[in-house]
């Protein structure tokens, strides 16, 4: 079994229940259990900014599938969710990024491991460095320290 983390994302229809649903569906695809799921965070848009904040989360996974099937069971359960993709940075009721899958380098036309932009954001490093503070991010660096080199004004942890 390989340890993989998994950005979640949502802010229409919604988005704190879209997102807790999604944690309890990652547990239900076949070859992979949900170890951990993240505090919930609400967020300012990122690009696209005339939209609804969004809330984010972490899941921590073990899987035996491999990096592309288990892209293949995250845009599946996006589907089901309803996600529309009608433009880049758009809103949408659910988006599942594969960010890390342990010990996975890897770069295709449908899938770079570890995510290549992940350092930069904060909406996806508060909620990893919950639960994972000492986590090395490609050869970036640790998740908390990437994050507090960051403008964190926007991401917001909700309670409960």
């Amino acid at each position: 079994m390989s340890r993989a983390y998994i950005a979640l994302g949502s802010n229409l229809e919604q988005p704190q229940q879209q997102v807790r649903a999604a944690f309890a569906a990652l547990d239900t695809v076949p070859g992979v259990r949900l170890r951990r799921a993240s505090s919930l965070y609400r967020t300012a848009p990122v690009g696209y900014l005339d939209q609804p904040d969004f809330i984010n989360a972490v899941a921590e996974l073990e899987t035996d599938l491999s990096p592309l099937a288990l892209l293949d069971a995250l845009m599946a359960l996006e589907e089901h969710f309803g996600r529309v993709r009608s433009f880049r940075n758009a809103p949408r009721v659910l988006d599942l990024d594969l960010l890390m899958m342990e010990d996975v380098e890897l770069e295709s036309e449908r899938l770079t491991l570890p995510h290549p932009r992940m350092h930069e954001r904060a909406f996806v490093l508060a909620p990893l460095a919950e639960l994972q503070p000492d986590l090395a991010v490609g050869r970036h660096g640790r998740a908390d320290r990437l994050l507090a080199g960051l403008d964190a004004s926007g991401v917001e942890r909700l309670a409960g």
